[in-house]
């Protein structure tokens, strides 16, 4: 059996190797990620991973594992931030709240699939001025839903969570690892050395 990773984030092919999985494949699939009118977070994270799963092609040996991970804020979707201002802008209305974050895990073979949520809640303080200007100016914000990544430099920002860190990376482990060993995957074989 192949796996195919379907992302082209290097921080879930990173969560794949901390449980020592490496795909045989990294493809990442080409979908329109815009939110339909009055969806709601959960819903659209779990659409869109799977349609990210059904977006590649593969044979009939081929797993293909994908995910989306949505920042919800009650049940406005902050995506990925166009531009640094939009960026500002989603920091500023998580400073001193509650979010939730969602990670959608879709695993498909052939025409069958499997799916697992996972929703985290998040506390992010209030930023200061010159927090947010240096965060901004750091441009760890691009490419990430809500404008930060827990793992870099905005962890310095979230005095709380409950749930899955990994899920707000972008990839619930214990998830994903339950999902591979349902359809099969092998994921922990006999030790080194011939003991089990």
């Amino acid at each position: 059996m192949r796996l195919i990773l379907g992302s082209g984030s290097p921080r879930r092919l990173e969560l794949l190797a901390s449980f020592g999985v490496q795909p045989d494949e990294v493809r990442a699939p080409d979908t329109d990620e815009t939110p339909r009118q009055n969806e709601r977070p959960r819903d659209y994270c779990q659409r869109i991973a799977r349609e990210k799963a059904f977006a590649l092609s593969t044979g009939p040996d081929e797993l293909v594992l994908c995910a989306d991970t949505t920042v919800a804020l009650g049940r406005r979707i902050l995506g990925k931030p166009a531009d640094a201002a939009q960026a500002a802008e989603f920091l500023i209305s998580l400073g001193g709240r509650r979010h939730n974050v969602i990670t959608s895990v879709a695993l498909r073979r052939g025409e069958k699939l499997w799916q697992r949520n996972v929703m985290t809640a998040v506390k992010m303080k209030r930023l200061s001025d010159v927090e947010l200007n240096a965060y901004l100016a750091s441009g760890d914000w691009q490419g990430k839903a809500g404008g930060y990544g827990i793992q870099g430099l905005a962890g310095a920002f979230i005095p709380w969570i409950q749930g899955s860190y990994t899920g707000v990376m972008g990839l619930p482990v214990a998830e994903t690892a339950t999902l591979l060993q349902a359809v099969g995957y092998p994921l922990f074989g006999p030790l080194p050395g011939g003991g089990s």
